[in-house]
């Protein structure tokens, strides 16, 4: 029996388009002799579909595209995922299902037992949790067939919730008690680049604990802020890598079955796991699939002379082509004359369209007309806000005059203490850099150097200022990046507590300010676009924290 895996880059609610993609993945896996063609999980209509799965006429159509992908499929058996109608009278409305098709016929339906709901995931809110397992017996082998259900494995028994009962079950160890050769695992995993180890931990244990191999497809693309970075791959009985499939690219690979059954040994993962590698294609990815699934094709940005705006500028010239990219520069009477021609230098050396808009003027016309207001009073946030506003004002002015999308370049340790200005330098419809920590911000740029120089030394080797007075540095009013990314990293991915975080030797002082800092800017972040993310624990959907609370 040969297996094709077809790693694929689904659309949301692209009815059309990602049965186009599915048929045409399965003709070309008919015309290399395959048996079976297997997709992720919710092929037919894109993961995540969130509130969608609350209107009937979503289901609907997805269910009329399995049909029709059914009836496309003479001559190979096909595995797909879609929402189905739960159809007992208890639980929730929808089940998240898997239909094995063989030869046109939807022969086996599959439902999804455990599901997740941390983090940025919420099956539960939509989903109903199945309770039947069965083996699908096909030319001759038995398959187990999971809905990304290995990420499980370290919990024999788990605990799920139907309406009004509980109940516990391991659906692989089910499976296996039944009996099968191999498990056939489809899913929507998303990236983040301390995750890969993880998921490979997961998919070995599995296969190795079973004794039987795994077929792991993931999907690759991104949705909005979720990135997938497929890294398909079997694994044999041993618990090793037999293949893997690419990072952050499409493909179909094929799989002889007896090969793979008969296998002892495995290969070392050849996949990609350099982090800022990763990183950098991650966001690349995240940028060129928002742009194409929102039918944007041009962008614009600020460019200042510091490090972020300058490695944003270089993911989106690599995301979007260098002609499809306008850069704006914008600077004050505090803008330094080095930062000026640093981001010169920067847009030629990307071969960008770059445009120079002086604010001076402008600011003062502002502190004219408020001067009657503030007479007296001494400068202070205020002045700098207005500063950041007005270049707001100028960059969604290019961007409704000319159809581009603004991205969005402040840092997460930026993002995480509140040091940006709400409608300034925090607008835009994508933030590109809201999950990336300013050190790793430096990475990046030292990664995008590696062959040639594209960013300027001088950008990266210059202390970090907003400009927005004489002679400001980022240090003024923030600790050392070094120290600030180590305690957000432990408060917001690690979730520690600040007496934990002080016990690792961080300063008291420093410790506290950062933290309440990170509380009390909350209401801030709410109010940011879209953050493109890397981490186990983003700004976003993935955390959710009160706007209006009282936490020490």
């Amino acid at each position: 029996m040969i297996i094709a895996l077809a790693q694929l880059n689904f659309t949301i609610g692209a009815f059309h388009e990602n049965a186009a993609a599915i048929i045409g993945a399965l003709n070309e896996a008919k015309s290399n002799e395959a048996d079976l063609v297997v997709f992720s999980e919710l092929s037919v209509c894109g993961y995540p579909p969130l509130d969608l799965l609350e209107h009937k006429k979503f289901i609907d159509q997805c269910l009329e595209t399995v049909k029709f992908i059914a009836g496309k499929s003479h001559g190979i058996a096909v595995i797909i995922g879609s929402p189905t109608v739960n159809k007992k009278d208890e639980g929730k409305n929808l089940h998240n299902s898997a239909f094995f098709i063989n030869n046109g016929k939807i022969e086996t339906i599959v439902h999804k037992t455990l599901l997740p709901t941390y983090d940025i995931f919420d099956e539960y809110r939509y989903f109903q949790p199945s309770e039947e397992f069965d083996i699908i017996n096909f030319r001759g082998k038995k398959i187990a067939l999971t809905i990304c259900e290995d990420l499980w494995f370290k919990q024999p028994l788990l605990t799920n919730f139907g309406k009004n009962k509980m109940y516990t079950v391991n659906p692989v160890a089910k499976l296996h008690s039944i009996g099968c050769d191999f498990i056939i695992n489809i899913a929507a995993s998303p990236f983040a680049y301390n995750h890969d180890e993880i998921k490979t931990d997961i998919l070995t244990y599995t296969a190795r604990h079973y004794s039987v191999p795994v077929f792991y497809v993931n999907q690759v693309g991104a949705h909005t802020e979720l990135i997938f970075d497929g890294a398909s791959r079997v694994v044999n009985s041993e618990g090793k890598i037999f293949a893997g499939l690419p990072k952050f690219r499409e493909e179909i690979a094929y799989f002889d079955v007896d090969e793979v059954l008969n296998s002892k040994s495995g290969q070392t993962d050849a996949l990609n796991n350099n982090r800022i590698s990763l990183i950098h294609d991650g966001l690349v990815m995240g940028i060129h699939d928002y742009f194409r699934k929102m039918n944007f094709s041009k962008a614009v940005l600020g460019l200042s002379g510091g490090i972020d705006s300058a490695v944003t500028l270089v993911l989106a010239k690599y995301a979007l082509g260098a002609e499809n990219v306008r850069v704006m520069l914008m600077p004050s009477q505090y803008s330094s004359d080095h930062s000026i021609a640093d981001a010169i230098a920067l847009a030629n050396n990307l071969d960008i369209q770059f445009d120079i808009l002086p604010i001076e003027e402008v600011f003062t016309t502002f502190l004219e007309l408020l001067n009657p207001y503030f007479k007296g009073l001494p400068e202070n946030i205020a002045e700098e806000n207005i500063q950041s506003r007005i270049r707001g004002i100028l960059l969604m002015a290019f961007s409704n005059k000319f159809g581009s999308l603004l991205l969005n370049t402040s840092n997460k340790s930026e993002v995480a203490v509140g040091y940006g200005t709400l409608y300034g330098d925090m607008s835009g419809g994508l933030s590109v850099l809201g999950d990336i920590y300013k050190t790793d911000v430096y990475l990046l740029a030292g990664y995008m150097n590696r062959n040639r120089q594209i960013i300027p030394e001088n950008i990266i080797i210059k202390p970090p200022s907003a400009e927005l007075r004489p002679d400001q540095k980022d240090s003024d009013s923030l600790p050392d990046y070094e120290v600030l990314d180590k305690i957000l990293f432990n408060y917001i991915e690690l979730r520690r507590s600040e007496e934990e975080i002080i016990s690792e030797g961080f300063d008291k002082t420093i410790v506290k300010k950062t933290v309440s800092l990170v509380n009390l800017n909350e209401y801030k972040r709410y109010q940011t676009p879209p953050i493109l993310r890397v981490s186990s624990k983003a700004f976003g959907f993935g955390r959710r924290m009160p706007l209006v609370a009282k936490y020490e």
